[in-house]
């Protein structure tokens, strides 16, 4: 069976700039047997994520994130349906996902690297697997439960940056559902901040290529900023810590301004922002969301379930093609989407 997928054609280069040149796309071909244990699925959906960016390098620079080899195909999160089974946990029609999903129209792969997904719990939005009701969504809340000390009742304010996209969208409702009374999301157009308000119950919203980021933080948070959801890091979050109150806390989800150039993750602070940290006590602790694997079970049935009540409003930029990709990933990664970025592969 001849399938399409794509491969990594080049490398950026440790301080450089993805372009969608650096994917391409081939031919190749999928035996028609199956072992056991093993299961045939069709492509449906596919994620591409901030983190993807470390992975073109020759070496992620982390322990628990592989680097992929160029000319090889390239993987990630990913949604299938099976249309052939020999494993006995799976049947063919059902859904299933992975984290570890090549970028293909067809593969073969173990069973035991996949999940069943029930497309009930999430009103048949299969791709909310991918964002809200998947890791995307377990990053967000766990990272608030684990590290925002958020106490309701307690007046406490979220400044959320990156916030138009896939983890900061969540991250501002997530805030106030579990008891924020105030949140403020940091992001790049007039068109999200209007969306971050006007649909995802945020309190106010800055573009930070038109506005003071430090003068309106000011206005929007008069009493100081309690917990901050750092999805960006550089300039912004260095403008945010400087207004956060004692005894305050650092979400460190992501730090997408620093991922094309070649530095420890997480970037440490310039001096006197780190002085700053020290003086008041803002924790500022790397979150890692693979080490609360035995929450996922249960987390993902409370995102499910605000999903299915309206609770959590989710946003998603779809792309169509397989052969896209690659240029989904790079407008991504320059803030192209609005939610989570989606590469829908087939229906």
């Amino acid at each position: 069976m001849i399938i399409q997928r794509v491969i990594l054609h080049s490398r950026p280069g440790i301080n450089g700039v993805p372009v969608a040149e650096n994917f391409c796309m081939e031919e190749a071909t999928l035996s028609d047997k199956i072992d056991e244990g093993q299961v045939k699925v069709r492509t449906l959906y596919l994620s591409v994520d901030p983190y993807m960016r470390c992975r073109m390098n020759e070496d992620s620079g982390s322990d628990y994130i592989q680097a992929w080899k160029l000319s090889e195909v390239i993987d990630g999160g990913g949604i299938g349906c099976v249309e052939e089974s020999k494993d006995v946990c799976f049947a063919p029609g059902e859904f299933v996902t992975s984290f570890t999903w090549p970028w293909q129209t067809k593969a073969i792969l173990d069973g035991k690297q996949l999940n069943k997904i029930d497309p009930d719990l999430v009103d048949g939005h299969l791709s909310y697997f991918l964002g809200a009701a998947g890791l995307t969504g377990l990053t967000t809340l766990l990272g608030i439960r684990e590290k925002g000390h958020i106490s309701p009742g307690s007046n406490q304010t979220l400044v959320v940056s990156g916030a138009a996209g896939a983890c900061g969208s969540l991250a501002g409702q997530i805030g106030l559902l579990e008891g924020c009374s105030k949140v403020v999301g940091i992001c790049g157009t007039d068109e999200k901040c209007n969306v971050l308000v006007s649909e995802m119950g945020f309190d106010a919203a800055i573009n930070y290529k038109k506005e003071n980021v430090a003068q309106q933080l000011h206005k929007y948070c008069p009493n100081g900023v309690d917990v901050y959801f750092d999805n960006v890091g550089g300039d912004i979050s260095d403008t945010v810590i400087r207004q956060m109150n004692s005894n305050s806390h650092i979400i460190l989800c992501g730090q997408i301004s620093q991922y094309n150039k070649d530095m420890q993750y997480p970037p440490p602070l310039p001096p006197e922002v780190e002085e700053i940290r020290k003086s008041r006590n803002i924790t500022r602790e790397r979150f890692l969301v693979l080490n609360y694997m035995e929450k996922y079970s249960a987390s993902t049935l409370q995102l499910c379930q605000w999903i299915k009540e309206g609770k959590l409003k989710v946003k998603e930029t779809i792309v169509e093609g397989l052969e896209n990709t690659g240029a989904a990933f790079v407008s991504m990664m320059s803030g192209g989407n609005i939610g989570k970025q989606i590469v829908l592969v087939s229906k």
